[in-house]
This record gives structure tokens, sequence and C-alpha cells, in this order.
């Protein structure tokens, strides 16, 4: 029987330094965007420290509900007064989650999921780990975050004017999306993406899934030496494999062709196949191959009706991974295409070398959108064949 550890109120000697940590980091932005980071930190601190010690050991418990929305209203009065609306909807996120923070490290809150005999340092391990990842996430998605907003510009900047700063419907368009759905350029480098893409898919899923089922042998001689091999594509870096590609193309007549890019990227998706087909296959009965035989099924009817079902999600899990880094690459399409197979990540690496036009953030923001959607399945196709191979309750 497992056993709950109780929350218990924390000395404020600790929870106020606490508290005043975390408001010492978000100082180092407040701190920065007024043009001193360590003014930021510092008063950044004190705020929240003294916020600390009057949340716990001036206002009563009882009060908790009523304290966590008034800070949310007076951070977002703070930060109109400073910055206007953008300034209020920041304050106000600020203010729910200091006022979170501080009942939740002043009252203990952090032990209760945790065991009971975690040490202070096991304690502190876990959260701070938990933190590092969260800053690499913030760090990685940052980009992605400023680019969606930006696309619905107004004007031909690629920066937020001062009417997006204040929300001014003025300051929004749809502009550069028309632009893109209208440009004939744009069109054909779209045009040729969804004829490039699904056929290296095809390719990828058919050759990858037949190299997986076949590495899956134990009988096969020198598999890790061919699953080396074959996964190399996501291993040695880019350019040389475009490099590469680009001199044996020239030889055999393939450069410049539409069959030699898909071919390329067939070859840079089959290795996604292969991971994610061979991952599925872990958890594979082999009897049940075997009892097929059996009853007089042959190989090819034995690998449609039996195998084929229970590795679906993974094929397909792979089909998508490769076409997204068909539909996103531009580096070996440069290489051993030409300017009749141009796609659009390399129309919009055109458009950043050559022009400087903010569609680029339009096409950037619907390939975010299609990149979520895929992976979203992907994910889905998971957990179902988890359930189908008895890895998952659920």
């Amino acid at each position: 029987m497992a056993v709950e550890t109780q929350a218990r109120k924390m000395p404020i000697s600790f929870a106020a330094p606490t508290v005043g940590a975390a408001g010492a980091f978000a100082g180092i932005f407040v701190g920065a965007a007024n043009g001193s980071s360590l003014l930021g930190i510092l008063i950044g601190f004190i705020l929240a420290a003294a916020l600390a010690f009057v949340v716990l050991e001036v206002v009563p418990k009882e009060q908790e509900r009523p304290v966590k929305w008034g800070l949310v209203a007076l951070f977002a009065l703070a930060g109109y007064l400073l910055g206007g609306i953008p300034g209020a909807v920041m304050g106000a996120l600020f203010g729910w989650f200091f006022g979170w923070f501080a009942y939740w490290v002043g009252y203990g809150r952090y032990r209760v999921p945790l065991p009971p005999y975690l040490t202070s340092g096991q304690v502190l391990w876990h959260y701070s780990f938990r933190t590092i990842c969260g800053a690499i996430f913030v760090f990685l998605i940052t980009p992605i975050l400023v680019v969606m907003p930006l696309s619905f510009n107004a004007e031909n900047f690629f920066t937020f004017t001062p009417e997006m700063l204040r929300f001014d419907p003025e300051g929004y368009s749809l502009r550069h999306y028309r632009e893109f759905f209208n440009s004939s350029e744009w069109q054909q480098a779209l045009k040729n993406s969804l004829i490039i893409a699904p056929f290296a898919t095809i390719l990828s899923v058919s050759f990858g899934t037949l190299a997986a089922i076949g590495l899956s042998s134990e009988h096969v001689p020198f598999r890790r030496a061919i699953m080396a091999i074959l996964i190399s594509p996501m291993i040695v870096p880019l350019i040389i494999s475009a490099a590469g590609m680009y001199f044996f193309y020239s030889r055999i007549g393939l450069q410049g062709t539409l069959f030699g890019v898909v071919l390329a990227h067939a070859a840079l998706g089959i290795p996604f196949v292969i991971i994610t087909v061979t991952a599925t296959l872990v958890g594979f009965d082999r009897s049940l191959t075997r009892a097929a035989a059996n009853m007089g099924a042959d190989p090819v009817r034995t690998f449609f009706k039996v195998q084929m079902p229970l590795i679906l999600p993974g094929v397909i899990s792979g089909g998508l991974f490769a076409f997204i880094t068909s539909f996103d690459e531009v580096v070996v399409v440069i290489f051993v295409g030409s300017a009749r197979q141009q796609t659009l990540p390399w129309q919009m690496f055109t458009g950043l070398r050559e022009q400087i036009s903010p569609t680029i953030l339009a096409v950037a923001t619907i390939l975010v959108g299609i990149s979520i959607l895929l992976l979203t399945t992907v994910e889905i196709l998971r957990r179902r064949s988890e359930r189908l191979r008895g890895m998952s309750p659920g």
C-alpha cells in the first residue's frame, strides 16, 4: 500500500527565497525589455519574496482563492500601466503563476506527488530536471510561436508592428496567405512538393517495411552492419549525402530529373520507416506466422493477412515521418533537382536569399500546422499499436 506524502507549511526562510528566485528569473526578461537585466533581477527577487511573505504569513490560508484572483488583477493592472494591453496579458499570466507558486512552495504541496522517503536533494533534482526539460522545450518552441503571429502582419515587415503589439485589428491581415495562394510561383512549388513527397513516401514505406521485416529475422547474417548502412542517411550530414547524390546522379543521368528527386527523398525517408517498423516488430508474436504457414497460407498471404494488420500502425507512422522529411527537405533537392522541380522549401530558401517576402511566414505557418497534424496522427497510431500488442492498458 502506497503511503502519500502529507503537505505541510514550510518555513518562510525557505519559501520566500524560493519564490524570490523565481521572481528574479522573471525579472531577467522584464529588466532586459527596460534596459537593465541586473536591476530586473534585483527588483524581481525583492517583489516575489515580499509577495510570498505577505501571502504565507499575513493573509489567512482560507483566503487562498481570493488572493490568487487579486494577484492576477493586480499584476494585470501593473502590466497595463507599463505596456498597454500586451503588458496586461503578460501581467495576468505572471500574477497567476506567482499566486500558484507561492502556495505550492509555501505549503509544501510539491512534496505530495512524491514518495515520502525522498531526501531534499532528490526532490530538488526531481523538479530541477523537469525545469531544465521545460526550458529546453520553450527554447525550441519559441521560434515557432514568433513566426505564427507574424504571418498575420498587415505590413511587409518581419517584426511586430506597433499596431500588432497593441492588438489593434488594423495591424493584422491575411494578405500574405492570399499572396501565397494567388502566386503562380508559390503554387507551382506547392504542386511539386505534393507530387514528390507522396511518391517518395510510397517508395520509402515499401522498401523500408521489407527491410525491417527482413532484418528482424535472427537468421540474416550481418544484420547490425546492414542496419547501420540503411539508417546512415539519418547520421551522415545532409550536405554530404546531397553532394554524393549529385555526383552519382550526374553519372547515370538522373541529375535534374523528377525521378531522381523522388529517389533521393525516398532514401532519406527509408531510415524512419525501418526504425518505426522495427520497433513495432519487437512485440510481434512470431507464432502467428508459423500458425498461418501450418494452415497452408503462403508467405505473401501470411504477410498481408496476419503480419501487416498488426504492424500497420508502425508502417503508417514511418510513412508519415518519411512524408514530413520529404515535404520539408531543401538541401538535397537543390543539389539533385532543377528549376522545374523547385519545391516549397526551396522556394522559401530562394525568397529568403533573393527577396525578403513575408509570404514565407505564411508558408512556414502552414507547414507547421501540417507537421503538427501529422505528428499528432503518429502519436495516436503509436498508442494504438501499443494497445494491439498488449503493451498499454488503455
